[in-house]
């Protein structure tokens, strides 16, 4: 029975290795979760604290529609310089008949002179587009 004796003593330390190697592996294998575990949430929390970048975004967004509408406002004003040119070249081609046209005639043409002429400056106060 001396042999038995041998055999069970092998074996205990046998399965002590094996279960001191699984506590290993298992102790290890919580360690790797763990800092898996912990680079996620460092990935999350920069996500998470990204606002400032959204809010350079919307910044860089409102400098180019600032731009943008500044361009606009130019172009407009530049279409209104030309419309006020070309009602000019046009009255100054009517004005020698306004003199040969009956007197209620003339009169309808001076107040639609005035007229006009009020709705160019009214145009010309007014800003083309909305402050951004």
């Amino acid at each position: 029975m001396p042999d038995i004796n041998t055999d069970i003593t092998k074996a205990a330390k046998d399965i002590a290795a094996v279960a001191k190697d699984a506590t290993y592996v298992v102790i290890g294998a919580g360690v790797l979760g763990f800092q898996q575990v912990q680079v996620q949430r460092r990935e999350l929390m920069g996500k998470l604290q990204e606002p400032s970048t959204i809010a350079e975004r919307i910044a860089a967004a409102r400098g180019d529609l600032k731009e943008t509408v500044h361009t606009v406002d130019t172009h407009v004003e530049d279409l209104m310089d030309r419309v006020e040119e070309i009602i000019e070249r046009v009255e100054a081609v009517f004005a020698p008949f306004e003199d040969r046209l009956p007197a209620q005639a003339q009169e309808i043409t001076k107040k639609a002179k005035v007229q006009a002429k009020d709705a160019r400056v009214q145009l010309r106060n007014m800003k083309p587009t909305a402050a951004v």
